[in-house]
């Protein structure tokens, strides 16, 4: 028989994390990239396979994505995120998190697509009552 202690620890932490994914990923939609980018740490690591180089500190993230942002802007579209099949594991002082996201186009006045299927493996740290992701490697799944 399970420990009933153990396993309500297990759900806190799966629902603390997701919690954080859906205010970053709304943050992110939202066009918001410096309060995204303050959703990782100072030295905070975005890797992407799809990227010729990571992207390495706050001020890198940002600009990374508000480039991406004035993209999709000047071409009359947006694109949501939505993370799903999340594994959690607390490792020592950090927490590794695995999801599957997608990233849907959406073309002003026209019908969303999948853009992108992609595997996000992160590190988060505790800041306070929320996390920071101090380590983010994506892979695309047509480039595997």
């Amino acid at each position: 028989m399970s420990n009933p202690v153990a396993v309500s620890e297990t759900l806190d932490l799966y629902s603390s994390v997701q919690r954080f994914y859906a205010d970053q990923m709304h943050l992110l939609d939202a066009g918001a990239t410096t309060e995204w980018a303050a959703t990782f740490t100072e030295n905070g690591v975005f890797a992407a396979d799809g990227h010729p180089h990571p992207a390495v500190g706050r001020s890198n993230i940002a600009a990374a994505a508000q480039s991406t942002v004035d993209k999709l802007v000047a071409a009359g579209r947006r694109h949501r995120h939505w993370l799903g099949m999340l594994t959690v594991r607390a490792d020592g002082d950090s927490v590794s998190a695995t999801s599957y996201a997608l990233v849907i186009d959406v073309p002003r006045n026209g019908d969303p697509t999948i853009h992108r299927s992609t595997v996000c493996h992160d590190v988060l740290v505790p800041a306070g009552d929320t996390w920071l992701v101090s380590d983010r490697k994506v892979t695309r799944d047509d480039l595997a």
